[in-house]
Parts: C-alpha cells; sequence; structure tokens
C-alpha cells in the first residue's frame, strides 16, 4: 500500500527569479541532473522521473509545476510545485513535493527527501548566483567506496570543516552531517552521504566550461 507525503521547503536564494528560473527550467544539470522540460502546459517532462511526467503550470519568473504519469511510474503521483517572488536582487523560494511512497519505506524515504530537498535548493541558488544562464558538464557516482566522512577526507576536506572555509577544490558552501557543498572557481561539487540511512554514498560534479569572448 501506498502513502501520500508532502515535502515543503521555502527560504531566500542569492539571484533574481529570472536566473533561478532559468537553472531549474533549462539548466538543471547545473545543480541537480539533466532535466527537459518542454516550455508550456501541458509540454513533457524528461528526466526527473523514471516514467516521465507534464508540466502543469508554466508562468516565467513566477510558478512552475509538474506531475508524473502514474500509469508510468513505480508508485503513482509525484508532483512538484515551485513558486517564485522577487525580493529586490535576490529571490523568495516556495518549494512542494508530493509523492506516494510504499508505507513500508515511508519513513525512510521521508527523512531522506527532506534532507536532500534542503541541499538542492542550496545549491539552485549557488548555481543561478554564480553561473547564471550556464550550462554544465554533468558528472555523477552514486556508489562511492567508503562512509561521508572518508570521502569528504579523501577530497580534503577536514572533520571540522565548516561554511566558508577554503579547501583545494574551492570553498565550502553547504556542510551538514551528511551533506557537503564545494563551490569552486567553475564547478560546484557535491557529496551525498546517503551512508546515513544505508545506502552509498553518492557525489555529482557540475563543472561549467570556461566562458570564451566571441
Amino acid at each position: 500500500m501506498n502513502k501520500l507525503w508532502e515535502v515543503t521547503w521555502e527560504g531566500e536564494l542569492p539571484a533574481s527569479p529570472q536566473a533561478v528560473w532559468d537553472t531549474f527550467t533549462r539548466h538543471s544539470g547545473s545543480y541537480l541532473w539533466p532535466i527537459e522540460y518542454e516550455p508550456r502546459v501541458g509540454g513533457s517532462e524528461q528526466g526527473l522521473t523514471q516514467g516521465g511526467g507534464t508540466v502543469t503550470v508554466w508562468e516565467p519568473h513566477r510558478h512552475f509545476a509538474t506531475r508524473t504519469r502514474p500509469e508510468h511510474e513505480r508508485d503513482g503521483l509525484n508532483e512538484i510545485d515551485i513558486k517564485l517572488e522577487p525580493l529586490g536582487e535576490i529571490t523568495y523560494l516556495r518549494y512542494t513535493h508530493r509523492a506516494e511512497i510504499p508505507e513500508a519505506e515511508y519513513d525512510l524515504q521521508l527523512a531522506m527527501c527532506r534532507e536532500h530537498t534542503a541541499f538542492y535548493q542550496h545549491s539552485l541558488g549557488q548555481a543561478a548566483c554564480y553561473f547564471p544562464g550556464r550550462q554544465a558538464e554533468y558528472e555523477a557516482d552514486d556508489e562511492v567506496e567508503g562512509s561521508f566522512a572518508e570521502v569528504c577526507a579523501r577530497h580534503g576536506v577536514p572533520a571540522d570543516a565548516v561554511v566558508g572555509d577554503k579547501v583545494a577544490a574551492g570553498v565550502i558552501d553547504y556542510r551538514t552531517p551528511s551533506f557537503l557543498g564545494i563551490r569552486g572557481a567553475d564547478q560546484l561539487f557535491r557529496v551525498y552521504g546517503r551512508d546515513t540511512w544505508g545506502y552509498p554514498v553518492g557525489t555529482t560534479t557540475h563543472r561549467f566550461p570556461t566562458r570564451t569572448e566571441a
């Protein structure tokens, strides 16, 4: 039996609504993974979910929503709603994720989703602020050997490192007991400590090619 959850997040992102919108609708590989949205209500979604979905709201720089085609999904409904509000030069973002999850996995998946959501929204803000309008080369490893602490150490991050500390790859922009973000001059590097929940550690690198003058 499936059970419905709703995960919400809201907060300020250090970029304009235009930059934030462009990042998650056109350059999602710069902070999440590559996803394609057909830019209209009723347009297709490819890459966010296993079976694909349909864009249900498309109001540029203001409001976006998409939902799965339940007949193609393992568990059923998966729906995302994003609202953007300008606050001067920055954006206030309200994010809602609704999904159906097998009841036996509910508590574990809900805990993971909440933690991942906070990290993803932070990464969205970093990409929109520091690399606006730029497509990233995306690399991912979903089964990194070792624990979260060991993976961080291999990348030169001390156990007591905090946000703002400089390491070889750049500056630490996110740090919790399960997640690490490093922002370099031309990339965002992320470590997902999924061993917290019994899964392998994962990493992603979002590399932005050097701009060249026309």
